[in-house]
């Protein structure tokens, strides 16, 4: 579909991104699409009519550019009223669907999971209960609702109030069953128990090239916007032997609607459930100190403390350095020396970088490990394996007596298996 994308540029607008970032995003959301973008304009907006959003001269102006163009759909990256969108629909002969909604369709199509397919929905149609009005009647649909760009032949959008809440409260009900296995699986993997690391961060930021580096998981690395949507969790051993679960999560974006982080609640329940969070960063992006702001929002909306410092359970992994110059890297690691804790510097896609990140991971884990010195009875070679797959040891010296003195690191949630381990072999802390 031919698309023009229009970036109001509000004259009291308090965006951390520059208008021409914003302006690069835009265009790259509605490519995610696949839509057929002509054109991408910034569209100055010195006093928003109430009725339009944009002045009368503007509306007139791109409706010239519209039926020259043979402009199918318009994108707004800008939250607009359903009036505003009904005004510029009939104004403009063409469909407009705000940012909300374009992400709301990216969102449609990248889903996977039958959990994913359903968070969607419920954003959608949440977002679509202040949208129904007589004038989109005309618009089609697809995907039983969770999407906005139907093609010819689909069904016209004819639902009312009252079925739209049946559904809702159906999605709510289904995905209520989904919470509880999931909790189930959560709870599963406690009792291992294995810390859970998980990968956050704005869109397109490497988290999923950063997570295959790691992970040696073929998940879908894109360099496109919300390439990764369903969550995905993954064993990993780290050079000391320490197991952990890592989880690759959906991106984050700036103005994410709040229909898609309520209804995404559950699945970023990984994140609120992490013993330590990366927060991958495109360092070489112009606007990474941005994108860092807008992560750090959606993190705080979901209750999690993102003041930095030793204490935290945040650690920063400043990607793609290898599009940076030597000036610039330089420059950065300068930066990163200065920050506590101090952030690791990498470049997934060469794999620059990743295994000091694995150490990084390991002594944040492992701040609370305990180092004990064990006598164990040589016979006891069951004992001496689950040391060896559950603990680091540190050393092994056979005793005149026949004993064995070891010295192991042990994490502070597997201490309490240590211990039953010990007394099931008759055995004590000295």
């Amino acid at each position: 579909m031919r698309t023009l994308v229009l970036v109001p540029a509000l004259a009291r607008a308090s965006s951390l991104h520059s208008p021409q970032d914003r302006l690069t995003e835009a265009r790259g959301l509605a490519e995610a699409i696949d839509l057929d973008v002509i054109d991408a304009l910034l569209v100055p907006v010195p006093h928003p009519n109430p009725a339009t959003l944009l002045g009368s001269g503007k509306v007139d102006e791109i409706k010239a550019r519209i039926a020259e163009g043979e402009v199918g759909l318009v994108i707004v990256d800008h939250a607009i009223t359903p009036g505003q969108q009904r005004n510029l629909e009939v104004a403009w002969n063409a469909k407009v669907l705000d940012r909300t909604g374009l992400i709301l369709e990216i969102f449609g199509r990248r889903a996977q999971t039958r959990e994913g397919r359903l968070q969607v929905e419920l954003a959608h149609l949440s977002y679509q209960k202040g949208r129904l009005v007589r004038a989109w009647t005309h618009l089609e649909r697809q995907r039983g609702g969770r999407g906005f760009l139907g093609g010819p032949g689909e069904a016209q959008i004819e639902l009312d109030r009252r079925m739209l809440d049946e559904r809702i409260v159906a999605i709510k009900r289904e995905l209520e069953g989904v919470a509880r296995t999931r909790d189930l699986h959560r709870k599963g993997r406690r009792k291992v128990p294995y810390p859970i690391v998980a990968i956050v961060g704005y869109t397109n930021a490497g988290k999923s090239t950063l997570f295959n580096r790691v992970a040696g998981a073929g998940v879908l690395a894109m360099d496109q916007v919300f390439a990764t949507l369903d969550p995905t969790m993954r064993e990993v051993r780290l050079p000391s032997g320490r197991r952990i679960i890592l989880s690759d999560t959906v991106g984050f974006i700036s103005d994410l609607p709040t229909q898609l982080v309520a209804a995404f609640r559950a699945t970023l329940e990984e994140v609120i459930e992490a013993d330590l969070i990366l927060h991958v960063r495109d360092i070489a992006h112009a606007e990474t100190e941005a994108q860092a702001r807008d992560v750090e929002g959606v993190l705080g909306d979901l209750g999690i403390d993102t003041v930095a410092g030793a204490g935290g359970h945040i650690l920063e992994v400043w990607n793609k350095v290898d599009l940076l110059s030597p000036v610039t890297r330089e420059e950065a690691e300068a930066a990163a020396r200065f920050r506590e804790p101090p952030p690791v510097l990498t470049s997934a896609a060469t794999g620059d970088g990743v295994a000091r990140l694995l150490d990084a991971i390991d002594g944040r884990l492992g701040a609370a490990d305990e180092i004990l010195t064990l006598t164990l009875p040589a016979s006891d070679g069951r004992l001496l394996a689950w040391m060896h797959d559950n603990a680091d040891v540190l050393s092994q010296v056979s005793a005149d007596d026949g004993t064995i003195v070891t010295r192991v690191r042990i994490a502070s949630e597997k201490k309490a298996r240590l211990m039953r381990q010990l007394k099931d072999a008759g055995l004590v802390l000295p």
